[in-house]
């Protein structure tokens, strides 16, 4: 018979917003014997039956380390500006670290969190789960036969809605800062990275040797700090232009999608269906692919020394998109006249005039809202930038 494994002993910092998925996914892999969920901090208590009886619960991480010994992973799932101290602490013990995207608030800290890695010699993987579909490999393959001729360009397109009550959920949503601490709450920092960082990873832009430039054009139709609807044109050291037009203030939320511009066709990609379609002279195809968990793909490195999906350095070319973004010029406020309210109360969300059409245009033509001389564009950063 196979030697049991013994099941990794796990410990989930941040329990409600995006760690309520960790938790049911913790409760998957428990039920399969893989994991074991030994403690949780959340300085809130946890809902009432979330975590298994058996876990013990703390209001953080400090007062969790020190009653937790042999901890083998610990999952951070917190507020961004948290990122830094919480996975530089986790790094201090003899556990692999799972840390939720975007991975840190600045470049600096990034850099300090590599430095710390390197030194523990312990793994961290990056919360970029779209990384973890199949149709990645399926887009290497299609890119290497020449279905699509050369690769041109790629695009990434981000069309959701959020409320005012999105803005309200928590102290720091829509912040660039609090009390003199990096947030960098923005549309391509937070709700829309994947796109960035799936965008990234096909165009072969990982660590931040493989970026050439990054240019930001950044708006605000929500009072927020922070961007809401904005253009951000990477260039990779090898030439490719990568842009990605995102916005949460469009007019209903569609599926975000990559798009690779060949000369000889397209291919689309809905990372969060893990839906591929190819369009070429003969025709279109189209195909939905699996995916792999991060969490399982950590526990598998672990065991077995698998390569990971999503680690920490990799996410060096996205960490050089969120310090253009954190070192860019406050974001513009959209003039009132370019934007309407749909809903009441704190179920409104602001909705840019035209703003499916500006996104499509940006993406085709690699241009940022700016350069388009779009109206509220103009009227935003003024007639003569």
């Amino acid at each position: 018979m196979p030697e049991q494994v013994r099941p990794a002993r796990v410990a989930l910092v941040g329990v409600h917003g995006f760690g309520t998925h960790h938790l049911r996914n913790l409760e998957r892999l428990q039920g399969a014997g893989v994991v074991e969920l030994v403690a949780v901090a959340d300085p809130q208590p946890p809902a009432p039956g979330s975590v298994p009886d058996t876990a013990a619960v703390f209001p953080g991480l400090t007062d969790l380390l020190a009653a937790t010994p042999d901890l083998d992973v610990i999952i951070v799932a917190t507020p961004i500006q948290t990122h830094a101290p919480l996975g530089l602490a986790a790094l201090a013990t003899n556990a692999d670290l799972y840390l939720e995207k975007p991975p840190v608030a600045s470049l600096a800290d990034f850099n300090t969190l590599c430095d710390a890695a390197k030194a523990s010699g312990r793994s961290v993987q990056i919360g970029f789960q779209s990384l973890g579909s199949h149709a990645l490999q399926a887009i290497e393959e299609l890119l290497a036969s020449g279905a699509i001729g050369t690769l041109q360009g790629i695009s990434a397109t981000g069309r959701w809605v959020r409320d005012r009550a999105y803005y309200k959920r928590s102290r720091w949503a829509g912040k660039r800062s609090i009390d003199g601490v990096d947030v960098v709450d923005g549309v391509a920092t937070n709700p829309l990275a994947h796109a960035v960082a799936t965008a990234l990873r096909i165009a072969g832009a990982r660590t931040t040797s493989d970026v050439a430039s990054v240019e930001t054009d950044l708006y605000r139709a929500n009072d927020i700090e922070s961007d809401d609807t904005s253009v951000i044109r990477i260039r990779t050291t090898a030439g490719l232009p990568v842009t990605c037009a995102l916005t949460i203030c469009a007019t209903e939320s569609v599926e975000p999608y990559v798009t690779l511009q060949g000369s000889r066709g397209q291919a689309v990609f809905h990372y969060t269906e893990d839906r591929l379609t190819v369009t070429t002279p003969s025709g279109e195809t189209g195909q939905i692919f699996g995916r792999d968990d991060l969490t399982e793909n950590l526990l598998a490195h672990r065991r077995e020394g698998q390569e990971l999906i999503s680690p920490l350095l990799d996410s060096g070319a996205f960490m050089l998109v969120l310090e253009a973004i954190r070192t860019a010029p406050l974001p513009a406020l959209i003039d009132s006249a370019y934007v309407h309210w749909e809903g009441d109360g704190d179920a409104a969300h602001a909705v840019v005039v035209g703003i499916e059409e500006a996104l499509e245009r940006a993406t085709q033509e690699h241009a940022t809202f700016s350069e388009l001389r779009l109206p509220w564009a103009l009227a935003a950063r003024g007639t003569d930038s």
